[in-house]
């Protein structure tokens, strides 16, 4: 093969590698759906299938919340919401609906300490945060608060809403998978990180990480 067909084909390659690195990062089409996963699709399903508007709303969260760090967590407060998330599961057999809308409480008092946007009125911000960094578990949060507006709390005023938020959240093993898809994403936030300060006690002593929450019981003793 002469130099010059070996030039040819060099530069060939090089610019498929380019053109492959660049179509794959965040921002284009199959850099968002590799990002964002199921988020992605369910984007998509929102705005009626205009794949174009879902993709300007997934880089709109992006550029909001794609630089955000999570603070690190103190080995004792790992432990406090271990053991939190440990007794709200062991509530589930008389209390379900209870239960999981505590959850629901847990998980965004969670996600505060860790850095993303705080209280009930910044829910929808917390949950684009989270889509944008645990797009695999946010859908969990979302079924949890669903659950938790369905809450027998609710007042009489808010009976209707609290009726239609029910959705598929209504039954007890409705609720068991609830908590169960919540669990995942408590799990990712209680997890020690490099962020995190004592990470070699977190790692080292027994009762600290996600993989001590104890068995998922859910009603009737069945796993949740």
């Amino acid at each position: 093969m002469s130099t010059v067909l070996i030039v040819v084909a060099l530069v060939v390659v090089f610019v498929a590698v380019v053109v492959a690195v660049l179509y794959a990062r965040p921002g284009t089409s199959k850099g968002l759906r590799r990002r964002f996963g199921p988020e992605y699709d369910r984007e998509v399903a929102r705005h009626d299938g205009d794949a174009k508007a879902a993709e300007q709303a997934l880089n709109e969260r992006l550029r909001r919340h794609g630089s955000l760090r999570q603070r690190p967590l103190p080995p004792e407060a790992r432990e406090q919401y271990v053991a939190r998330w440990a007794g709200l599961q062991e509530r589930f057999v008389d209390a379900p609906r209870q239960a999981v809308a505590d959850a629901d409480r847990l998980l965004a008092a969670l996600a505060g300490d860790r850095g993303y946007p705080a209280g009930e009125e910044q829910y929808e911000e917390r949950i684009a945060a989270l889509s944008v960094h645990h797009p695999q578990y946010v859908a969990g949060a979302r079924r949890a608060h669903r659950a938790a507006l369905a809450d027998g709390a609710a007042g009489p005023a808010d009976a209707a809403g609290a009726a239609g938020a029910a959705g598929n959240v209504g039954t007890t093993e409705e609720l068991r998978g609830a908590l169960v898809d919540a669990r995942a994403l408590f799990e990712a936030l209680v997890k020690a990180g490099p962020e995190d300060t004592g990470r070699r006690g977190a790692r080292t002593r027994q009762g600290h990480g996600p993989r001590a929450l104890g068995p998922r019981r859910g009603a009737k003793g069945s796993e949740a």
